[in-house]
């Protein structure tokens, strides 16, 4: 019996780890709505440098950024360097290295064609039904602005 729950754990927890490497397997694809489709229609996320403006719904505030971003950066992809899990199981943090080349003027941001490659940490949480419920998402945007206004 004890083996069956652990098989079970460990099976939920690989899923998990599964939809956010299917995310950023999307995210690399410039897929915005299959990155959604991995997310509860009521998910919030934060991006957190960018303030309150910047929070709310995944469906809303994420599609906005991250379709910005694509439009932005043609050539945006990721590399998923590790992802851990807490200990409920229930959220999986991804260290994830983003990179690109900037083409169009982006938040503020003239675009002078210079590259920017950034660590950035998602931290998801999961709803009971294995959807994506809440990303938090953190960088450093001093060096994210910097290397794009040299």
């Amino acid at each position: 019996m004890e083996t069956t729950v652990k098989q079970q754990e460990n099976l939920d927890t690989l899923s998990k780890k599964g939809t956010c490497i299917e995310f950023f397997s999307a995210y690399q694809d410039m897929d915005v709505e299959r990155m959604l489709s991995l997310c509860d229609p009521a998910g919030q996320v934060t991006f957190v440098p960018l303030g309150d403006s910047f929070k709310g719904k995944i469906n809303e505030v994420g599609k906005g950024v991250w379709s910005a971003l694509m439009e932005s950066f043609p050539n945006l992809d990721n590399t998923v360097k590790e992802q851990e899990v807490d200990e409920s199981g229930n959220v999986v943090s991804c260290k994830v290295v983003i990179f690109g080349t900037q083409e169009k003027d982006f938040a503020g941001l003239a675009s002078k064609g210079n590259e920017f490659d950034t660590e950035h940490i998602f931290i998801f949480r999961f709803n009971e039904e294995g959807k994506i419920l809440d990303i938090n998402i953190n960088w450093d945007h001093e060096r994210f602005v910097g290397q794009l206004s040299r």
